[in-house]
């Protein structure tokens, strides 16, 4: 069984590269890259502290949306379930998984499966979608995707539990006596939302035990995160949440090469002192990203993160 979160200290994950491609994000050398590189990747973040490793879902890509997004996006419980065998520490974090896509019972089983043969590691990130073509192309619901996903997250929550044959009856779905096996390794899996529109920020605080947030910038966190306090409270939730963030794209040193003006870059005492400050506005966990041209100078980034800059953060 993975061990617990120390939500005392900022944590630190990163979205795995290679898995997805979208011309907004991709380095150049992912093109090439392919299983062995994520592996490896798996295996720095593993012995370099990171407390999650995340993979995107998407179905199809439209051609109208080809040029932007690419159409290379790994299935997430393939490439969850594949670098749980390399790995021992790290959680498998789906950000996130388009559950409103698949009947609930369906996800259960993969995502289940997922938890059980990690030892209980998974993270179950969920957002609702925004690709019309895929939920067209799966008979899915999409102009009601944000009441499916409430629905789905709560049939998750019946269908995860400890339950061989789990009861839910809800606005779309509903079963009984079907009964699933293996059950997973957690007590509770974690369920974070994603998303940061009104509504989705609105399921995070009352669904969920975490919020992902689509990129809100530093300056828009804090009032995001007031909210979130201000819905939950009001539902009467005293359990904790997870809150988290995206960092800046980094970069540890001094860079011989142009990493882009938003990048944080430089000494790492100073990188550690700039990410403090989302701890200081209530952020439990960051997402982070590193500028680099290839494999090996993106595990030495990683490893170098977790050696010298990760001690100060923590």
């Amino acid at each position: 069984m993975a061990e617990e979160f120390e939500w005392g200290r900022l944590a630190y994950g990163m979205q795995l590269p290679v898995q997805s491609q979208s011309a907004l994000f991709a380095e150049g050398w992912e093109a090439e890259a392919g299983p062995e590189d994520l592996v490896e990747i798996a295996r720095v973040a593993d012995r370099a502290g990171f407390a999650y490793l995340a993979s995107c879902d998407h179905v199809a890509i439209p051609r109208r949306l080809a040029d932007a997004m690419g159409t290379v996006w790994y299935d997430p419980v393939a490439t969850l379930s594949y670098l749980a065998g390399v790995t021992e520490h790290v959680r498998l974090m789906s950000h996130v998984a388009i559950v409103g896509l698949r009947h609930p019972l369906l996800s259960a089983k993969q995502y289940a499966t997922l938890d059980h043969l990690s030892g209980g590691r998974l993270i179950l990130g969920v957002g609702a979608g925004h690709v019309a073509e895929e939920f067209e192309a799966l008979g899915a619901d999409f102009a009601r995707r944000g009441r499916v996903l409430d629905d789905t997250v709560d049939a998750l929550r019946a269908a995860l539990g400890p339950d061989e044959f789990p009861e839910y009856e809800g606005e779309f779905f509903s079963f009984e006596g079907l009964g699933q096996r293996p059950r997973p390794a957690q007590r509770r899996v974690p369920i974070w939302v994603g998303g940061s529109s009104p509504a989705a920020v609105r399921r995070a605080a009352v669904r969920g035990d975490g919020w992902l947030p689509q990129g809100d910038p530093r300056d828009r966190l804090p009032d995001q995160i007031a909210k979130l306090k201000r819905l939950r409270a009001e539902a009467g939730i005293d359990a904790p949440l997870t809150v988290g963030a995206i960092t800046e794209p980094l970069y540890v040193g001094e860079p011989t090469w142009p990493v882009g003006r938003r990048t944080l870059s430089g000494k790492p005492a100073a990188l550690a002192e700039s990410l403090r400050a989302y701890a200081e506005m209530g952020v439990h966990q960051i997402q982070v990203r590193f500028r680099s041209r290839s494999r090996r100078e993106l595990t030495d980034q990683m490893a170098a993160f977790g050696a010298d800059v990760a001690p100060h953060i923590k």
